[in-house]
């Protein structure tokens, strides 16, 4: 009953990560039933390609071998010798072909995955001698879908052998009659279009125990809800530590912008949300915020300003625009060059006079 349950929770679509995960364990999509047919189409490849091939390659040192039987020595360097002469014979002649069977084994299975390279599957594991597990293979979707696909090829085998044999059964009995090597092409050509009858068949169960497969692999890579939180917990971070993190920078931020504050030209305020220190020396291209806030932190600027004697200039418009637009440490925006261009104008002046009168 936990199993059903656990699998009922999995409601959601798996992630690319859950995905590839399957994939590093060597849990993939797989059909035996594509490996068969490569394996099988490759054979009637090599059938229809390099049977007569093979049959002139072991045939040639055969007919050697007996029609100079006499001149063999019987002695053991001399069997060692026909042995190897007669495996180098055998090996040139079906080399190639087993090497295209190799060929369409590995292509049955890269058509499916990736490569995978895991040694997952070699792991004991307890649930792989569990009577509970074993049984539930033997009952589950995936034994029902093995036999009825078993019965299916059975019956769909013997119905296309049936209907290309039994046209044939009068000649084929003829043939104990013949020479075999009269006969040879005849068997050839039958069996190379019995072999793409077998193979066209297995292509349509191919297909479907593919789709199946796979639906079933993906069914068993869907994730819960919790199972979900979990991941992004670990791709993007637990939402607590990044919360604590945003308020320790948003803390050094503040520190360094009130350290800044007295090295200020002028405050421009909204009195009572936001406030703006920039600073202009002669020989900037702009001027440039070196802070900025809204509600306490803006009260805190004016504050700081005030007790550095760092003039506070009250302009709604041009604080709220200048706390929209403009970065810490950045440049003012071209379009408010003149309203601050003014305002740090007027705070120069007051500061001339000021120290004219003191002078």
């Amino acid at each position: 009953m936990a199993d059903e349950n656990d699998t009922s929770d999995k409601t959601e679509d798996p992630t690319q990560k859950r995905l590839d995960d399957a994939h590093d364990r060597g849990d993939v999509a797989k059909s035996q039933e594509i490996n068969t047919w490569f394996v099988i189409s490759g054979a009637t490849l090599v059938l229809s390609t390099f049977s007569g091939s093979i049959g002139g390659g072991i045939l040639m040192p055969l007919r050697n071998l007996i029609v100079n039987s006499w001149m063999i020595r019987a002695d053991g360097p001399g069997l060692l010798a026909l042995a190897r002469s007669l495996e180098l014979a055998v090996i040139a002649a079906i080399g190639v072909p087993l090497l295209m069977l190799a060929l369409a084994a590995i292509a049955g299975n890269m058509v499916q995955h990736r490569l995978v390279w895991s040694g997952e599957a070699l792991k004991p594991k307890l649930s792989k001698i569990s009577p509970g597990a074993g049984a539930k293979r033997i009952f589950g979707k995936q034994a029902a879908a093995n036999f009825a696909k078993g019965v299916f090829k059975v019956i769909a085998l013997g119905a296309v052998m049936t209907a290309i044999l039994w046209p044939e059964r009068h000649r084929l009995e003829s043939f104990i009659h013949f020479d075999p090597a009269m006969i040879l092409d005849v068997t050839t050509n039958l069996t190379v279009h019995l072999m793409g009858a077998v193979v066209a068949m297995l292509a349509v169960v191919a297909i479907a125990d593919y789709l199946f497969q796979y639906r079933q692999w993906f069914e068993r890579q869907k994730m819960s809800l919790q199972e979900m939180k979990e991941e992004f917990k670990q791709s993007e971070g637990d939402p607590h530590v990044k919360g604590r993190l945003r308020q320790l920078r948003a803390a050094r931020m503040k520190k360094r912008m009130m350290a800044a504050v007295p090295k200020a030209s002028v405050v421009i305020t909204n009195p009572t949300h936001y406030s703006v220190a920039l600073t202009y020396e002669r020989g900037m291209s702009a001027p440039v915020c070196v802070a900025k806030g809204a509600d306490t932190i803006a009260l805190k600027i004016r504050e700081v300003a005030k007790a550095h004697d760092i003039p506070i200039v009250e302009n709604v418009p041009l604080a709220r625009a200048l706390y929209a637009t403009v970065e810490i440490d950045g440049e003012i925006p071209v379009e408010h060059y003149h309203a601050v261009a003014e305002i740090i104008g007027y705070v120069m002046g007051l500061r001339r006079g000021l120290s004219g009168r003191r002078v």
